[in-house]
């Protein structure tokens, strides 16, 4: 399948959802949208939330939602999650009202979190209008950026990936970090964005599931406008600025308070219905990403 789904929200889950609130709004340079109770709400765009910081003792991602085009892709996909052998299970009005959507199924992938399948994300009260991403978020028909997991589960993850979303392998990467230690993750699309999900071959249980989340800018100067800001905080880079070798991304990745890291990114490159570039590769980047500072 595709152009069926687009990334529509992330659910975090930290002791104290305010510790995050520096990090997404003075270094990622993301808004704040309206609190669900306990739940903190972050923006990237029109939407009215695209990242939701719970209250809890997981430090990790909880749930992941996946928005539906209209009605026959979400049945469509919801059949597909059925015949793979997964329950779905119906949301409430309540749960409805509390995600913004006006229909949510969800089940539990192989990875251990929650994915949530929905519709009509709605439109937030304002636009979004960040001064310190003057250029915006690139969101428009692609969701919100993209997410990684880590999954000693890798086999029955890309299983569900594939058969159960009707997700498609853009490419793959598989390389040697060191003698023994062995790096593969999977790519996968579901509109023109390359990845909107990866998976990585854990070789055992990780502290996190989540690996990281990536923001796309329309600016490339806004990446370094970002970078800046998080070298001003003396948060930990363990990636620098630098352009991956598969999608093509500048980027550079920061770690959050909670543990977890965020790209910001800009310039992928743009999946196509008849994609055919679907290979290994066997490095990260074209240049830079280099560790800078460590924990």
């Amino acid at each position: 399948m595709y152009d069926h789904l687009q990334l529509a929200y992330l659910g975090l889950q930290v002791p104290e959802p305010s510790s995050l609130d520096a990090f997404f709004g003075h270094v990622v340079g993301l808004m704040p949208g309206d609190p669900v109770g306990s739940t903190l709400t972050w923006r990237d765009d029109d939407k009215v939330h695209r990242v939701l910081v719970e209250p809890g003792d997981a430090a990790d991602a909880s749930f992941v939602g996946f928005e539906a085009t209209d009605d026959a892709a979400f049945d469509a996909v919801a059949d597909l999650v059925r015949v793979a052998g997964y329950e779905l299970t119906e949301a409430t009005e309540g749960e409805r009202a509390a995600r913004g959507v006006e229909r949510l199924s969800s089940t539990t992938a192989p990875w251990g979190v929650r994915v949530e399948l929905v519709t009509g994300l709605a439109d937030a009260a304002g636009p979004f209008a960040s001064p310190l991403m003057p250029s915006g978020f690139h969101t428009a028909g692609v969701g919100f950026g993209h997410s990684v997991f880590a999954t000693t589960r890798f086999d029955e993850s890309h299983d569900f990936a594939i058969g159960a979303l009707g997700l498609q392998q853009s490419d793959w990467l598989e390389l040697e970090l060191a003698p023994g230690i062995e790096l593969e993750v999977h790519f996968y699309h579901c509109n023109e964005r390359h990845h909107t999900l990866a998976l990585a071959r854990a070789p055992f249980e990780l502290p996190q599931t989540l690996h990281h989340v990536m923001f796309e800018t329309n600016d490339r100067d806004d990446v370094g406008a970002a970078f800046d800001r998080a070298w001003a905080a003396e948060l930990p880079i363990p990636n620098g600025l630098g352009r991956h070798d598969n999608d093509g991304m500048f980027s550079f990745y920061v770690q959050s308070p909670a543990g977890f890291q965020v790209e910001v990114g800009h310039g992928a490159r743009v999946v196509s219905a008849d994609w055919d570039d679907n290979r290994r590769y066997d490095r990260i980047s074209l240049w830079g990403h280099q560790p800078l500072r460590q924990p």
